[in-house]
């Protein structure tokens, strides 16, 4: 087994130990079987790896979500197994931690923090979160083609917030990941906009409520 293959194993059963009981929302297929929130740390080290990442990149992917939904106490064993670059890498596609009885602060404070994060950012983080927005904008677009607008009532955001915050991620992420990532994700954000009106009843903006 090659260098990369073992350690994307142990970050996977990591990351998987973290999420443990945790699921995808609104993932409920026609048995009722919802999937387990593994499946999008998975599937954002594929298209890190896609995109250029390095190793530390892509092992990052499979843990991007680790302290931000299984709390602070996960930080220690990443960086004991995978080293400190890669829970640095964690850490900046981290917005928010739980305090001590789970709770985050509100959405949109935690969303406009990691904007102003982001967009003051350089270095290899930013490739990370570009590849977990994609990954989210994806799975948006599909349940919207299949379900409709009923897909925003599982968003905190809600529609409005949510829309406002992937146009603001998506300028944020303009001419500083590679230029294929970057028109995935403004290919993925039209399609979006696309299929679901940004504005309210009577073609006014929606506020956040």
């Amino acid at each position: 087994m090659d260098r990369l293959s073992e350690r994307f194993n142990a970050a996977l059963a990591l990351a998987a130990a973290a999420h443990q009981g945790q699921i995808r929302k609104g993932t409920e297929n026609a048995a009722g079987l919802p999937l387990p929130y593994i499946t999008h740390p998975v599937a954002v080290a594929a298209l890190v790896q896609r995109y250029g990442g390095a190793e530390a990149q892509i092992l990052a992917a499979l843990l991007h979500d680790v302290l931000e939904d299984a709390g602070p106490d996960w930080a220690q064993p990443i960086r004991d197994r995978f080293g400190p670059e890669v829970l640095e890498l964690v850490e900046f596609c981290t917005d928010g931690l739980p305090d001590a009885a789970g709770l985050k602060p509100p959405w949109r404070t935690r969303k406009e923090a990691y904007l102003a994060h982001l967009r003051a950012a350089v270095g290899p983080g930013v490739l990370v979160s570009a590849c977990d927005k994609l990954a989210n904008l994806q799975a948006i677009l599909l349940d919207l083609t299949e379900m409709g607008e009923g897909v925003w009532d599982r968003f905190t955001g809600g529609k409005a917030g949510s829309l406002w915050y992937y146009q603001e991620l998506v300028a944020a992420f303009a001419g500083r990941v590679p230029e294929p990532l970057a028109v995935a994700l403004r290919r993925d954000l039209a399609s979006v906009l696309a299929v679901t009106s940004p504005r309210g009843p009577g073609g006014h903006p929606q506020g956040e409520g």
